[in-house]
């Protein structure tokens, strides 16, 4: 879990609401500010190729950061999370296409659809842990799968299903470009939305029920109650982020929202760091990356006389596929804690405090 950061000598809390604060110092709150400025000029400064990648890293990050709520802050965990990603973006196509409600809405209903979905899987899932739990949220990700490929009045079936694009008085988002700034402002309204559940009563029950469920249940917090609300924040967060998915897309297939997805967003957690809603956004940053820095890597190495080797050519086609795996094992090894952690005993070693100050 990520542990707290020192503060700068000086900089004394009085209150309970100086010490709940979003942002820890006023330069990381106007180092955010800026941050979030200059994304808004990103369309204008870079290609887009850029500007895909920034669209992926805020759908992702939606939806891990619900994940890193049930898994991080809460200590369940879950192995569906892909298919509730997938049944926002089904849930949010179906209700424009079969109901003409406007895309803008359908986002948010198809993250409360979804989350109704969580609940149902979490209700029983709430009374276990451990193995159990984890079968148990890997028996609902190839439950709905299976819903998917049957419900085709719901995503199609086989043909999958189409979805418009997002529209805004007569304006549609139809290019990365004007698409970028709805899934900008969706991130920005998401990430604060979690940041300030984690500094409420629900919030710090969550914790409470990671770290010690059963001095939790003794001090009143009511477990199954919680564990079940982080099942239905997780997949609503998951809903949002498919919904974007799908609109930004145009087109929803069932193929895509298989277990590797569920591991994939398990992996952006772990890697970012359980328990932290900054390690959230790096550890997305992280995987979104990885695969364009290995397919240059592989196009360099293909230029070199050892990527004519047939035996190297062969095992070039599979290194994105193995690359996640062992992301993942060297994280849990070397880094457990994440990057977040990282960055933070960086900080405090080389007393790095521009970021706090």
């Amino acid at each position: 879990m990520s542990s707290l950061s020192m503060r700068p000598c000086g900089d004394f809390r009085t209150s309970y609401k100086q010490d709940n604060t979003i942002f820890e110092t006023k330069t990381i709150r106007w180092v955010t500010i800026f941050t979030i400025i200059a994304l808004c000029f990103a369309p204008m400064l870079v290609d887009g190729y850029f500007i895909t990648l920034l669209i992926q890293i805020s759908y992702l990050g939606i939806a891990a950061l619900g994940l890193n709520i049930l898994v991080g802050y809460t200590g369940q965990i879950s192995l569906g999370h892909g298919a509730f990603f997938g049944f926002g973006a089904f849930a949010s196509a179906w209700l424009n296409t079969s109901f003409n409600i406007p895309v803008l809405l359908c986002i948010p209903l198809a993250g409360f659809l979804t989350m109704g979905v969580g609940m149902m899987f979490g209700a029983p899932a709430a009374r276990i842990k451990g193995l159990y739990l984890a079968i148990a949220t890997l028996a609902s990700q190839f439950i709905i799968e299976d819903f998917f490929a049957r419900a085709e009045w719901f995503s199609g079936g086989a043909s999958g299903s189409m979805a418009n694009p997002v529209s805004l008085f007569g304006f549609d988002f139809n290019t990365d470009q004007s698409f970028y700034y709805v899934a900008l402002f969706a991130l920005v309204f998401m990430f604060i939305w979690g940041c300030n559940l984690m500094r409420s009563r629900d919030g710090r029950a969550f914790i409470a029920v990671r770290d010690h469920y059963l001095s939790a249940e003794i001090m009143g917090v009511k477990l199954n109650k919680y564990r079940l609300l982080s099942f239905g924040i997780s997949s609503f967060y998951a809903g949002i982020g498919g919904a974007l998915y799908a609109h930004y897309l145009g087109y929803v297939s069932a193929e895509g929202f298989t277990i590797m997805m569920s591991i994939q967003f398990l992996a952006m957690i772990i890697i970012g760091g359980l328990g932290s809603i900054k390690g959230t956004l790096m550890g997305v940053i992280f995987m979104v990356f990885l695969p364009e820095v290995l397919a240059s890597g592989v196009g360099l190495m293909k230029m070199t006389d050892w990527g004519n080797i047939p035996m190297v050519v062969d095992g070039l086609a599979y290194i994105k596929e193995m690359a996640i795996g062992v992301v993942i094992i060297c994280f849990l090894i070397f880094e457990p804690e994440g990057l977040s952690h990282r960055w933070t005993q960086i900080k405090n070693y080389w007393k790095f405090y521009p970021f706090a100050y």
